[in-house]
């Protein structure tokens, strides 16, 4: 490293270290009044870390990426808080952002790169992909007359995302279609839906899978529960399995549809006052006219939380499932300069009976706090240690438990008995699955008009079921026909969902898929508890 380098980047750094000393001697009174150590043990620190990048600069004997080395340092001052207060850096900050917006402006497509080439698998809903008849297993072989074959995904997105109202030129291969075709896009807004499927199970059973919690949440919830009162629901699963969480507020609200009488829904507690909120429900925007059960994992947090907390303290339903993550801390989410941001752990949140569900967790050591939340025992190390957590009475009175997570008021587990070899079919990077049903719907797509016939009497035939094997051969993807064939009957509903998403939607798709999953088959046997529920004042 030249000498006028290292005088460069040591400018940077005591401009940067200058900045922490200017907004610790800002914050001095408060933090004076608070703690009389911490000005002391800011002066030092800051001065051994002043002296801790020089040494790197001067001695280290590669070159120094700067940037990465103070990312890396604030990330650690995050991580000796708790596990989920962070930093974030500004490269990420938009993604996440988009996110919870629950929006981004582009052309409106879940893709995959198939064969090297970008491979719609579902156009959003109204929009402009959608708008432009854009089917499922469309290929864009070239971008603005550019060949897109071998496109990252990152290229994708600089690609095709862009200002509201820019155009931009795609060439579409289709199934069925000897030559390609131009399509001109308006680029748009385009909705990132925490609603990830809105069907029935049966006659008389809805689903709903719900993501996340982002600022459109509530009324995608009750766009999903209109939708599922015209097919005459009185049932509903509520599955809230590996959501991670989102806004607080969003949580409150969902947890809201579902309560018809004035209590609290979650409360939160904090060092400053604005962190201490009570959301009380509105009994004017809760339903009580169909029976409850809110399905959850290890994966379900925060948000999730909340939401199956208040149901199961107020009595509302059932919750089913798995022990949820626990997770009772309320992060806010601040700005820093050059675009970057920290989330910091302002308060705890307790449900409505005064649970805090946070689990423990030691400073600094995320390994061994994620590590447990997967272990095999799980369930039975949380079940050996009930005797240990504080107990709560739901309204009324069942014993419920405060500390780690949610702990279902019915236990099932999730099983996966699949071979290996389906599950590497699954998980392979050509989608062999989506790819054959997207061949065989667009060859057979005038045998199917009606989804309700379909979903109760369309069968994967041997012959279709062969050909699929055909399909593999000819796509050169090893297999093992025994293997596949022990696991055949999921492997057909599989080819049946994806067909059903292709001609109908993912609606479609999730309702035929949901037969293969134990944890609904088996929730579906507890509405008769759930129902219980409906007589309890709600």
């Amino acid at each position: 490293m030249t000498k006028q380098k290292l005088r460069r980047i040591w400018t940077i750094v005591v401009s940067a270290t200058g900045g922490f000393l200017l907004a610790a001697f800002l914050f001095i009174p408060q933090l004076y009044s608070n703690n009389q150590n911490v000005y002391k043990v800011l002066k030092d620190k800051i001065g051994v870390l002043q002296q801790i990048i020089s040494y790197i600069n001067l001695f280290y004997f590669d070159t120094v990426d700067m940037e990465k080395l103070m990312d890396g340092a604030f990330h650690g001052l995050m991580e000796e808080l708790d596990p989920h207060s962070t930093y974030i850096p500004a490269k990420e900050q938009e993604n996440i952002n988009e996110l919870f917006r629950g929006k981004f402006q582009g052309i409106g497509i879940e893709f995959d790169i198939l064969h090297g080439y970008i491979t719609v698998i579902s156009p959003v809903p109204d929009s402009p992909s959608d708008r432009a008849g854009l089917q499922p297993g469309d290929k864009i072989i070239a971008i603005n007359g550019k060949d897109a074959y071998k496109i990252t995904k990152d290229e994708v997105f600089k690609k095709l995302r862009g200002r509201k109202g820019s155009a931009v030129d795609i060439t579409i291969r289709r199934i069925g279609l000897i030559d390609p075709f131009d399509v001109t896009m308006i680029r748009d807004d385009i909705p990132i839906h925490s609603v990830g499927a809105a069907t029935m199970i049966d006659n008389e059973t809805g689903y709903i899978f719900l993501r996340r919690f982002s600022a459109t949440t509530e009324k995608e919830v009750k766009a999903a529960l209109k939708k599922l009162d015209k097919h005459g629901f009185n049932r509903l699963i509520f599955d809230l399995r590996g959501n991670s969480g989102g806004f607080l507020e969003q949580a409150a609200a969902i947890a809201n549809l579902f309560i018809t009488t004035k209590d609290t829904l979650v409360y939160t507690k904090g060092k400053i006052p604005e962190a201490n909120q009570a959301f009380i429900a509105d009994p004017a925007k809760g339903r009580d006219d169909f029976s409850l059960i809110v399905l959850i994992n290890r994966g379900s947090a925060s948000a999730s939380e909340i939401v199956s907390g208040a149901v199961q303290d107020l009595d509302r339903g059932l919750t089913v499932g798995e022990t949820s993550f626990g997770k009772g801390l309320v992060q806010r989410q601040l700005p820093l300069d050059g675009g970057s941001a920290v989330r910091v752990t302002m308060a705890r949140y307790y449900t409505p009976t005064g649970r805090l569900i946070q689990r423990p967790y030691e400073d600094g050591n995320d390994l061994i706090y994620y590590r447990e939340l997967y272990a095999k025992n799980r369930e039975e190390k949380i079940d050996s240690l009930k005797k240990l957590r504080p107990k709560y009475k739901t309204r009324g009175g069942r014993i419920v438990y405060g500390g780690g997570g949610i702990t279902p008021d019915v236990y099932i587990p999730y099983k996966n008995e699949l071979t290996g070899q389906t599950s590497k079919i699954l998980r392979h990077p050509e989608r062999p699955i989506f790819n054959f049903a997207s061949t065989y719907a667009t060859e057979h797509i005038s045998e199917f008009d009606d989804f309700d016939l379909f979903r109760e009497y369309w069968l994967v035939s041997e012959s279709i079921f062969s050909d699929f094997f055909s399909y593999l051969d000819l796509d050169s993807i090893s297999y093992n026909a025994d293997s596949l064939q022990a696991d055949r009957s999921f492997l057909t509903n599989r080819i049946k969902s994806e067909i059903a998403g292709f001609i109908w939607g993912k609606d479609e798709a999730a309702g035929i898929r949901l037969a293969t999953d134990n944890q609904i088959s088996e929730a579906l046997n507890y509405f008769n508890e759930a129902d219980a529920f409906l007589g309890s004042g709600h």
